[in-house]
């Protein structure tokens, strides 16, 4: 990478901010840490010493000057971006802000269904109109993968109109589209192409893995650098390439929805994970790939289990994968993917990403050992041996496709909306979203035609226990419709 990645502007200027033992009259209020005493004590001091407000010395998220702009401005360099603005809202911040820098009010955007939640929500601040392309669905695996070109050539040519499209590069699964295409012919229409990257922080950094979409030519990036790349949670960035999209609206579309007490223990972790990464980033993903390679190869050994990778590149929405996604089909199992996700946690102190109807996926990142590895291949082979009945089948298919969009998400989040039973409400158009989190990824969102489908499928996910969310109905027994 670059001669000064190995400089980290921010955290230095945050420890120099800690030598000094400033008298703190200022906020947070627990002056570093004197007044939180039980919270410091497991903690350690130090965590709380360095949890500070803005001040001149270590600059102000909001208006970058000093430190900050030069983190920033190394994150860009690192990513191949023109410009690199720090989130601590999460990605969900940094996706509304792409999707608010480039669509008005009944501005149209093309997007594939199985965006996370903080998409749709972004339409709902943007008033943006959704434009929903089919993604491609292995039916075998029962996920959504990425999407086709030819897909998003007749959205593009239907909706010539549309200020942006939106792409997920990598699924939750993996798969990536071909981003380089994607983008060829959005701006053959003026089309912005902003990506919503949270699982693909990792990319720049090594040859073997999926190129990153900046470098492939989008327009933004949202970049979640807590999933892969060794950050603390919650900590993010968005990537912008100057062209179509102004960087001084960016900034003002982020100040409207961004702490203005950004955490400095978030900031300053993304300022080194992104020095490890630029740095030695090479070396740590090779020994990442190798872990997950060592996992799928071991993993798919185990009787009932199917550990897929690379081998689906080609197939209808793959055009690369990210082997550090080790999802597994557990089919085979005759289990669910809710099953075996609970199986791990409860049984063996194993906490997975996810599980669904068919798979349960581990993220392998900066963070893995093969210690932690062999934990969970020797935990599956016990699973297979205890647990293995007649393999499972569902046909769940009709879920994945999209739902019949009657209004736009934001007017329907401000319409009238009455509560009706979920077992009542086939036919009415949805006023909430419901999702199964993780992934994240709304069954149904404001605007939405509810069908039987959906319905089953909602009492389906609550018979495996799955974490629903979106409803104010905590239970989810009663879901708000359009209406009086």
């Amino acid at each position: 990478m670059f001669a000064n990645q190995n400089k980290t502007p921010l955290f230095d200027a945050l420890k120099e901010y800690y030598k000094k033992q400033v008298i703190p009259f200022d906020v947070p209020g627990h002056k570093h840490g004197k007044g939180l005493k039980e919270f410091a004590e497991f903690v350690g001091d130090k965590v709380l010493e360095i949890d500070v407000n803005s001040m001149k010395c270590l600059d102000n998220i909001s208006n970058p000057i000093g430190v900050i702009k030069e983190a920033e401005d190394l994150a860009a360099e690192a990513y191949w971006a023109d410009h690199a603005f720090f989130i601590v809202n999460g990605t969900t911040a940094a996706v509304q802000g792409m999707i608010m820098s480039v669509c008005e009010p009944g501005d149209k955007i093309i997007l594939p269904r199985n965006a996370h939640k903080s998409a749709i929500n972004g339409l709902i601040l943007s008033g943006a109109e959704p434009v929903y392309i089919q993604p491609e669905i292995n039916y075998e695996l029962g996920i959504a993968m990425g999407v086709s070109l030819e897909e998003v050539e007749k959205a593009i040519v239907r909706n010539s109109d549309a200020k942006a499209i939106f792409i997920i590069n990598p699924t939750y699964y993996g798969a990536t589209s071909d981003i380089k295409e994607i983008v060829k012919l959005a701006h053959q229409y003026g089309i912005a192409v902003i990506v919503d990257e949270a699982h693909g922080a990792h990319f720049s950094f090594h040859e073997e893995l999926p190129p990153e979409a900046i470098e492939l030519g989008a327009d933004m990036c949202a970049v979640s650098l807590h999933k892969t790349g060794g950050s603390l949670t919650q900590s993010s960035l968005l990537l912008l390439k100057e062209g179509l999209i102004d960087p001084k609206k960016v900034k003002t579309v982020l100040n409207l929805t961004q702490t203005t007490s950004a955490s400095y223990l978030l900031m300053s972790s993304i300022d080194v994970a992104r020095k490890m990464l630029a740095v030695h980033g090479d070396k740590i993903l090779t020994k990442v790939l190798k872990l997950s390679r060592y996992a799928r190869e071991e993993i798919n050994k185990i009787d009932g289990l199917y550990a897929f990778g690379k081998e689906l590149i080609g197939s209808p929405g793959v055009f690369d994968f990210d082997e550090t996604k080790l999802s597994i089909n557990v089919s085979g199992l005759g289990l669910t993917g809710f099953e075996v996700y609970d199986i791990l946690r409860d049984e063996y102190n194993i906490q997975m990403e996810l599980g669904d109807v068919f798979n349960i996926l581990a993220i392998i990142s900066v963070g893995d050992t093969k210690e932690s590895i062999d934990s969970l291949i020797e935990s599956l082979k016990d699973i297979s041996k205890k647990y293995k009945k007649q393999k499972i089948t569902f046909n769940k298919g009709p879920i994945l496709k999209n739902p019949e969009v009657i209004i736009s998400p934001r007017d329907a989040f401000y319409s009238r909306k009455k509560v009706v039973k979920l077992e009542e409400a086939e036919g009415e158009i949805s006023g909430e979203s419901i999702m199964a989190y993780p992934p994240g990824i709304p069954i149904v969102t404001p605007g939405e035609r509810i069908s039987k489908e959906i319905i089953d499928y909602i009492k389906f996910l609550k018979n495996q226990h799955s974490l629903l969310q979106g409803t104010e109905d905590p239970y989810v027994e009663n879901i708000k419709v359009l209406g009086v």
